[in-house]
Parts: structure tokens; C-alpha cells; sequence
């Protein structure tokens, strides 16, 4: 199955770390980080799983929630825990499904048979309160993921969804905007009384309305 920005998310049940897990149930009216792993004891997600767990404050102020996946046993899920906390130094503080039937899995796409047709690959999927699939990313599974990179694009996410703008390159919280080119000057002025930098009729560069 290929999901396109502006699906929704494929609703399932699954046994987690945290007990039975109805995804849209659980989501509520989160936004959501579900990422899968190629499979439990491996070096990379161990470090991917750590700083994710570190993130928990910084995901709560932006009304996230995350959730990871492997196809592995939930029993195996349970050691592999106890190892997270051991080396990245923070117990893990949200729920990890295991998938060994491959039925989470294969309802978003994380076997890429050319890669591995046993391991997912270092999928992510960011879903708003909606349920829709806003953000896909995918990594090689010996390539760790940039979190903050997944951090700053969700509050791109949340402020364009707020206000008639968008965000340019390298863009970080509190850095100017561009208004979108559906907005005309007039609706501009109102929108943002302030003024913008014109550099060319579609370019028109507006401090931030959210810093």
C-alpha cells in the first residue's frame, strides 16, 4: 500500500508496550509520530529509540504523541526496553507495537521488498488530529533518523496550518515566513498589518506570526 500526503492513516489494533493500542482510538486528537524499526537489538534504533523518549517533553508541547514499531514479539520488545534505558540513559515513555505478523506494517508500506522483505525500513509517518498523513520520510536501515529535523517540520506544520503562510528553506521557529501566493495584497494588509518585504510578487517575506 502507498500512502500520499493527505490520506488518512490506516486505523489498527495492536499489542504494545503499553497494552492493546486502538491507533485511532489512541490518537485522539493528537498529532501523531509512528515510526518503524528494522528489528529490536540493533544499534541504530536503540540510539533512535533513546532520543525519542528524551523528546517527550518537547513532543507534549506541540500535543504529539509518538509510537514506534518492529516486527518482533512484544516479549522480545520487553528486553530490548530494559537495554534502551541501560545505554541511552532515559526507560522508553511510549508505546512500542510489535508487529510479527507484518500487519501494521503492510498497511503503511514499511516492507520495501528490494531493501528486505523480512525487516520494515526506518519509516515515518507524521498524522495530524485529523488523521491524516502529513509528513512521509524514509531512512535506510543504516541510516539513523533526524528527529529535530521531524520536530521542525511538525511546527511548520502547525503554523501553516494556523496562518496563510509558508516556510522557506531552513526555515526554524521564530525565523520570517512567506505569505502564500493564494493570498492577495489586499487580504495581505489585513492578515498582516505589520507589512512584508516584497521581493517579488510571489516572494513576499513576513516576520513570523507565531514567536
Amino acid at each position: 500500500m502507498t500512502l500520499r500526503l493527505g490520506d488518512i492513516a490506516p486505523d489498527f489494533e495492536a499489542d504494545t508496550t503499553e497494552g492493546r493500542v486502538s491507533f485511532h482510538q489512541w490518537l485522539g486528537n493528537s498529532w501523531g509520530v509512528l515510526f518503524s524499526h528494522p528489528k529490536n537489538y540493533t544499534p541504530v534504533c536503540t540510539t533512535e529509540l533513546g532520543y525519542t523518549a528524551k523528546l517527550k517533553p518537547e513532543f507534549d508541547k506541540r500535543n504529539v504523541k509518538a509510537i514506534g514499531l518492529s516486527v518482533d514479539e512484544l516479549k522480545d520488545h520487553e528486553g530490548w526496553s530494559r537495554d534502551i534505558a541501560e545505554t541511552q540513559g532515559t526507560p522508553l515513555n511510549f508505546p512500542l507495537i510489535a508487529d510479527p505478523d507484518f500487519k501494521v506494517a503492510n498497511l503503511y508500506g514499511m516492507i520495501h521488498p528490494n531493501a528486505s522483505d523480512r525487516f520494515t525500513v526506518r519509516s515515518v509517518f507524521v498524522i495530524d488530529p485529523n488523521k491524516k498523513v502529513r509528513l512521509t520520510l524514509t531512512y535506510p536501515a543504516s541510516t539513523g533518523r533526524n528527529f529535530d529535523e521531524i520536530l521542525r517540520v511538525i511546527d511548520s506544520l502547525q503554523l501553516t496550518d494556523q496562518y496563510k503562510v509558508a516556510t522557506p528553506v531552513n526555515w526554524k521557529p521564530g525565523d520570517d515566513v512567506i505569505i502564500v501566493p493564494s493570498v492577495n495584497n489586499e487580504d495581505a494588509k489585513k492578515l498582516f498589518p505589520g507589512g512584508w518585504n516584497e521581493i517579488k510578487p510571489y516572494l513576499r517575506v513576513v516576520p513570523s506570526p507565531k514567536r
